[in-house]
């Protein structure tokens, strides 16, 4: 296993992960995120499913032996990388309660 690739990675998940917990908890989201994020809660789950495949790819593809499983194991792995980014970005839309058309 290569330490100077799992290292970060593992630190990068763990990062996303407690911000999640935050967001989840307290509904906390980093000064960078407040404005475009409607529903911190959503937002939270989204990183903490986001921080999970990053930690299941590691797994798969540091720890497990057979090519097979690893490949399996992988996709899976962005899979569930794609529903927590699917779940970030809907916690960033608008309700469907506009008034006007938007065009000028």
């Amino acid at each position: 296993m290569k330490l100077y690739i799992a290292i970060p990675a593992v630190l990068v998940a763990l990062l996303v992960a407690a911000s999640g917990v935050a967001a989840v908890t307290r509904g906390w989201v980093l000064p960078t995120n407040r404005r475009p994020v409607r529903r911190p809660r959503l937002y939270g789950w989204g990183q903490l499913v986001a921080a999970s495949a990053l930690c299941w790819q590691m797994v798969f593809f540091w720890g497990i032996s057979g090519i097979g499983i690893r490949q399996w194991g992988t996709l899976s792995g962005s899979a569930l990388l794609l529903t927590g980014l699917i779940l970030m970005m809907m916690s960033r839309r608008t309700g469907g309660d506009r008034q006007g058309s938007g065009a000028p």
